[in-house]
């Protein structure tokens, strides 16, 4: 796979001499001598250059921002590229610290701490790079190349076929720089517990699945070519020639780099174990305190964060206790969650029609909380936002609702993922939470409207801090509530359930990464203290073990943001205004939350001075 190289423009600035002139130089017109840049013109520059340095040398993520200029490529996964990267950033952070902090305006500090914390943590990280695991059943390369391009790769015209077929044929490439990966690992002893191959190994199997490679219907790569290729101006003639070139390329590339990973998986899984926690890995409570502290933004211990945890099931069992006298049900607590998790009222059937009546109903909650939004916001994302089921090839090892990101440019929406493989996991009681968490007021208000920020360098526009991103999504579950939403006390219900989740992942990531838990002892956790369906409870443990302390990210997050929320409200009395409160969270992008803090602290001072 041919790797272009993009080096980002230095800013050069000649200063001219005082020296005197003579007559005849005196008439001649003279170039006027530049002004020296300003330490702000030199930050900007350098936040713009890297960052689009850093675009430009990853086709994947060009695609992700509607560039096409690498269109027809996926990224070098090579350890030579891994190392490369490794000192440039090194290199960007001897540039930055060229430049003079004390001389820099509010905004543009604001930057270059996050951008200088950013680039010391990942130069600290780099020691890390191999605790983690390349496929599993949450993501992963395998899952990666389908998903990317049927969702990203749009096919306009003849050369972005063409360039969608180089991409199948680049397989090869990819799967190999994979492969490279996993053996790494496992040299290392960093290899997926047991349960997670039969997942990888059927998901690889499914996109090998059907015409080319077989009789039957289209593969789902064949599919989407085909679904593009048909939407073309073109003579029939031409589009048969792009889906004889696509074919021969998933015949020729895709099936034997498939094949190989997962007979690769299968001798691979002969010496994975049932060793759940990062405790197994080299230096192991090391890299899950370092993970944890990345993850949260804070000092947050693993027994801190476990108690928090405890702290926080117990609250919202005792809320939970208040519904259930509510609606007049005899029993207790736990009677009350089987019955909200049995009771067939509250599920839609596993049929088309029963799907996409989920779906037209989460998308009607969505356009009516869009129309309510001036009631807690001044600004708006601007990009637009839809409703999709999640795809068969992976919904079944997906988790249960996601959030993609619209296109900068406007080409392609925000779209909020409802996984309806199984619906007995996607009770209606939950369907308000989760639409406002994934859509709006969630993700897609402050993933969009950061995208849409004009006096912030790029890396703070499409950059994300796990507390702040996912800690705004579960706040605004509760919004909503404040708002008079969840007017029926089940959805209310629902809504305590989702909170409920986020604590218990608390308990349960830290019982695992630190005190050694099992995943049948999580998914017990989950069971005994939720009304959700096992099957939740045994996809969240899975998540919990092949993404030690991402899953702590939301409970503290939203936990900061109330906490800063109501330290506003006492000091500011009636001055204070949830529009303009959520305006100072919003508008600077996502940062980490001492961060935030800061800005919402400035912003009561400011109110106060006034």
């Amino acid at each position: 796979m041919r790797k272009l190289t993009f080096i980002a423009a230095a800013v050069s600035i000649a200063l001219l001499g005082g020296c005197q002139q003579t007559p005849e130089q005196q008439s001649t017109p003279t170039v006027q001598a530049q002004p020296v840049q300003s330490e702000i013109d030199k930050a900007n520059a350098f936040f713009e250059n890297t960052f689009n340095r850093d675009v430009m040398s990853s086709p994947v993520y060009q695609t992700y921002m509607g560039i096409k200029q690498d269109y027809d490529k996926w990224d070098d996964g090579s350890e030579a590229r891994v190392l490369k990267d490794h000192q440039q950033k090194k290199d960007d952070l001897v540039a930055l610290n060229a430049i003079n902090r004390e001389l820099l305006d509010d905004t543009t500090k604001v930057s270059y701490d996050l951008k200088k914390q950013d680039l010391e943590n990942s130069i600290a990280d780099f020691k890390w790079r191999y605790h983690n695991y390349p496929v599993n059943q949450m993501f992963g390369t395998h899952s990666m190349i389908p998903a990317f391009l049927i969702n990203q790769h749009q096919i306009a015209d003849v050369a972005d076929a063409k360039a969608y077929i180089s991409r199948l044929n680049g397989v090869t490439t990819v799967i190999d720089q994979l492969l490279t990966d996993l053996a790494v690992r496992a040299d290392k002893g960093i290899i997926a517990p047991k349960f997670v191959f039969p997942h990888v190994i059927d998901s690889s199997k499914n996109i090998i699945h059907g015409a080319p490679f077989e009789q039957g219907d289209d593969s789902t790569l064949l599919a989407d070519f085909k679904r593009k290729v048909a939407k073309l101006e073109i003579a029939q003639a031409d589009k048969d020639a792009l889906i004889s070139d696509a074919e021969k390329a998933l015949k020729a590339a895709v099936k034997p780099s498939y094949s190989k990973l997962i007979n690769y998986l299968a001798q691979l899984k002969k010496r994975a174990d049932d060793r759940d926690g990062a405790w197994k890995f080299p230096d192991g409570e090391a890299f899950y305190n370092n993970a944890l502290a990345r993850t949260t933004t804070t000092d947050l211990t693993a027994k801190e964060i476990h108690t928090i945890g405890l702290a926080e099931v117990s609250r919202i069992h005792d809320e939970m206790r208040q519904i259930k006298e509510k609606v007049g049900f005899k029993g207790d607590l736990k009677a009350f969650m089987q019955f909200m998790k049995t009771d067939k009222q509250f599920y839609y059937p596993n049929t088309a029609q029963g799907k996409q009546r989920y779906l037209d109903e989460a998308t009607g909650l969505i356009n009516t909380m869009k129309s309510r939004l001036d009631e807690l916001f001044i600004v708006k994302p601007k990009a637009d936002l839809k409703v999709k089921a999640v795809e068969a090839f992976r919904e079944k090892a997906a988790g249960k609702a996601f959030y993609q990101q619209p296109a900068p440019d406007g080409s392609r929406p925000g779209i909020y993922y409802a996984n309806l493989y199984d619906m007995e996991a996607m009770p209606t009681y939950q369907m308000e939470a989760l639409a406002y968490h994934e859509g709006i007021p969630g993700h897609h208000m402050q993933i969009a409207i950061s995208q849409e920020l004009e006096d912030v360098p790029k890396f703070r526009k499409f950059g994300g801090y796990t507390a702040y991103i996912e800690g705004w999504g579960l706040y605004s579950e509760l919004l909503p509530k404040e708002m008079g939403m969840y007017a029926d006390p089940y959805s209310d219900f629902g809504r305590l359930s989702m909170e409920l989740w986020r604590a218990c992942r608390l308990v349960v990531d830290t019982g695992i990464h630190e005190m050694k838990w099992t995943r049948q002892q999580g998914i017990d956790y989950y069971v005994n203290n939720t009304p959700n369906a096992t099957s939740d409870g045994v996809k969240m443990v899975e998540r919990h073990i092949v993404m030690p302390s991402q899953a702590t990210a939301y409970k503290v997050g939203m936990l900061k943001i109330l906490e800063l929320r109501e330290a506003a409200k006492v000091k500011l009395g009636d001055k204070f205004d949830i529009r303009q409160f959520h305006d100072v969270v919003l508008k600077n992008g996502a940062v980490p939350l001492n961060v935030l803090e800061s800005f919402v602290d400035e912003w009561v001072a400011g109110k106060l001075a006034v």
